[in-house]
């Protein structure tokens, strides 16, 4: 066990460091504090991190859950992407104040908009808890292991949030190898202060997204309330804003190639000691399987939105979501051909079974994941499918929602406390779902998505549910009989609008509910995967797990003088690097910045990817840039540089050497699109928003000087 921790801690401070590549932890960041120095950070390493004084972790905040955010100004003013405060700024616009699509500027704190249920964690410490949550689970058998883990958890959390108001979660890194506590304090009153135009804040739409060259200024802004004694405190209109510990200075004097870039951020997953055998399956299975499922959502949801600016505002969110990742996978599988990551990693793997000729510890490990695999394989389409094609479709998904009601309903003597709470946590999430809910849409998705399950996953894993709608719904051809069965679901089920729903809830009957087509449908997919998949997802989860902690140490032993870092796993990290052009193929050229000239260039009326505000083109005319113009006098729009990102980062700071901030990270590039497995040092690029460009639309464009001025601007 000691040869174990030592090996760990010598990661941190063994081995030459790859500037560009790792999520590396704040708290070790002394140990890659020279390499940072060399590529022009200016400040000590305990500026970077710090319990005891502020530091910059004190400016870096978690966003939501997915996003990241930094404080700007000493009133607890935050900076994030357009794409983080999207849900906020669509659920404030109406057809009669549409500050989606025209923008919203406070010039008060009175004009600031609340956002009930939105959130934001700052993060206090972070301490490594390795020693004793894995003297803890020491011969543990497998299963006791996750009830054992939650234990040594929730004990540790526990402690570390005794009598201070704190939040508090251990997370593995290095695959179960070691274990970190993170303590946050976490603020709930959230409130929107600025958005420019999504023309603005989405330009480029999903054509551009994941591309450079890119032109968008995504990025929006809100601001942390607190009560009279600067603590968190639900929204009270007597709150005030936040006096953090430290905020963020902003620098306009502009980037060249070569600069020192630092990221801070919260980056959600990465998988960058992933087998063979996983990146397989990915390529093969998943990834197409995913594609292909979610284009069935937004084909249908886009046709409808096409036909009214209303629907268009209410699933706007929704569509955005989704075709997010639904293009990032398309692009993930793609470079991941293009890179051969797969033999790149077979290469490994068979070094990694030379080397274990001298250690024969470590001599079954492959041999055991192949055989993992050959089971789940068989299996892990179906998962696929379940998430994103079953529970893909909107009222299938809001059916599964009522599976607690059932559960408190289906008992001999119905506890009323229980029924109650069931039901109110229904009626909880009602708004929300019907608001953007289109029955047009959705019917067609129901209908497409159960056909691809009934012809993509083996009829043998098929619930006996779905054989018998197919027989009792027979049409000409497959399209019909999927749409006849969709057509029956919607018209039967009282789930399809609110007034039903309502209807029910205020009298539920379990009868009435199983024998609601909907909830129907959800149940006999649902108790089908629990009962003949789910064992053996859980069966490989075991093995993978197991044999991957294993694997990650033997990595370790095999590559003494390599410098690892933990995958991401939505915990606060820092990246750096340099601003960096590339070529990403023969006789193509990429600069590392575009200009608000490329956004003129780029302007399609016709489209409304494309469109550029009127004002916005009066401003480019008259040259009208004030302090944010570079050197040539335009405007700097996005830029891009080697820092390490994924999905989480969205919104992060980018600083330069003297922690002042430059940009907010908002994207990757397409050629690198394998970056969440493997990260290529050829063609990895961060895409940031130019803080040029966002002061000059909140100064000049929006009129907010009042934000201008709570900031901090290094000229």
């Amino acid at each position: 066990m000691k040869k174990l921790f030592i090996l760990i801690a010598a990661l941190f401070t063994v081995g030459t460091t790859i500037a560009d590549e790792g999520m590396w932890l704040p708290a070790l960041l002394k140990n890659n504090y020279e390499d940072m120095q060399r590529l022009g950070l200016k400040l000590t390493a305990d500026q970077l991190y710090d319990i005891n004084h502020s530091s910059l972790k004190d400016a870096v905040v978690w966003f939501n859950g997915g996003c990241t955010s930094e404080i700007i100004s000493d009133e607890g003013l935050l900076l994030t992407n357009h794409h983080c405060g999207y849900d906020a700024i669509a659920n404030h616009s109406t057809t009669a104040d549409d500050i989606l699509d025209n923008g919203f500027w406070a010039k008060s704190y009175a004009e600031e908009k609340s956002n009930p249920g939105m959130w934001i964690s700052i993060l206090v410490r972070m301490d490594d808890v390795s020693d004793r949550v894995n003297k803890a689970l020491e011969g543990v058998d497998a299963k006791n292991m996750d009830a054992k883990r939650a234990e040594i958890f929730k004990q540790i959390e526990s402690e570390a949030t005794k009598d201070n108001g704190y939040e508090a979660m251990v997370k593995s890194m290095f695959k179960d190898n070691a274990f970190y506590v993170f303590v946050f304090e976490k603020f709930t009153d959230i409130r929107l202060v600025a958005a420019p135009p999504q023309s603005i804040g989405k330009f480029g739409g999903d054509t551009d997204n994941w591309m450079w060259p890119r032109h968008t200024a995504d990025f929006s802004m809100f601001r942390i309330y607190a009560n009279k004694d600067n603590k968190p405190a639900p929204y009270a209109a007597d709150n005030v804003p936040y006096k953090p510990k430290r905020s963020l200075a902003i620098n306009i004097k502009g980037l060249n190639e070569g600069d020192f870039t630092m990221i801070y951020g919260v980056p959600g997953r990465t998988n960058r000691y992933e087998t063979s055998f996983g990146i397989q399956l990915a390529i093969d299975k998943i990834n197409p399987a995913i594609v292909a499922l979610r284009d069935v959502r937004l084909t249908s949801w886009k046709e409808e939105m096409n036909k009214s600016d209303s629907v268009r505002l209410l699933m706007s969110s929704q569509y955005a979501k989704i075709a997010n990742y639904w293009k990032y996978y398309i692009g993930q599988t793609e470079q991941l051909k293009h890179l051969k990551v797969l033999e790149e990693k077979q290469q490994t793997e068979k070094q990694f079974t030379e080397w274990t000729k001298t250690h024969p510890e470590y001599a079954s490990l492959l041999s055991n994941f192949e055989n993992a695999y050959k089971d789940y394989n068989d299996y892990a389409l179906h998962a696929t499918y379940f998430r994103e094609g079953v529970t893909g479709s909107s009222l299938i998904a809001f059916a599964a929602s009522f599976t607690g009601l059932e559960k408190a309903l289906n008992t001999d003597k119905p506890n009323a406390d229980d029924v109650k709470k069931a039901v109110n946590a229904i009626k909880a999430a009602e708004d929300s779902f019907y608001k953007s809910f289109n029955s047009k849409s959705e019917e067609k998705i129901l209908a497409k998505l159960t056909q691809m399950f009934y012809e993509n996953i083996v009829a043998s894993q098929h619930p006996e549910y779905l054989t018998q709608l197919v027989k009792k719904n027979k049409g000409d051809n497959n399209g019909e009989t999927f749409q006849t069965i969709s057509k029956k679901i919607f018209d039967k089920s009282f789930i399809t609008t609110k007034a039903g729903s309502d209807k029910f809830l205020d009298s539920p009957s379990l009868k009435k509910l199983q024998a609601d087509p909907a909830y129907a449908y959800f149940k006999a997919f649902y108790d089908n995967y629990i009962k003949n998949i789910k064992p053996h997802i859980d069966a490989f989860n075991a093995i993978n797990n197991a044999e991957g902690k294993k694997y990650m140490k033997a990595l370790m032993e095999m590559q003494p003088t390599k410098n690892f870092y933990p995958d991401a796993n939505s915990t606060f990290r820092v990246t750096y690097g340099t601003v960096k052009a590339y070529d990403p193929k023969d006789g193509v050229h990429y600069n590392y910045y575009t200009t608000l000239s490329g956004v003129m260039e780029k302007e399609d009326p016709k489209s409304f990817e494309f469109q550029v505000p009127e004002k916005l083109k009066e401003l480019y005319k008259a040259k009208d840039f004030g302090q944010y113009a570079n050197a040539n006098g335009d405007i700097n729009t996005d830029f891009i540089s080697n820092n390490d990102i994924t999905g989480g980062n969205s919104g992060s700071p980018v600083m330069n050497g003297n922690g002042e901030l430059v940009g907010i990270a908002f994207d990757g590039n397409w050629e690198a699109m394998s970056g969440d497995i493997y990260f290529d040092q050829k063609y990895k690029r961060t895409i940031s928003c130019d803080i040029r460009y966002i002061l000059f639309l909140i100064d000049k464009f929006g009129g907010a000087t009042n934000l201008i001025n709570e900031m901090k601007i290094v000229k």
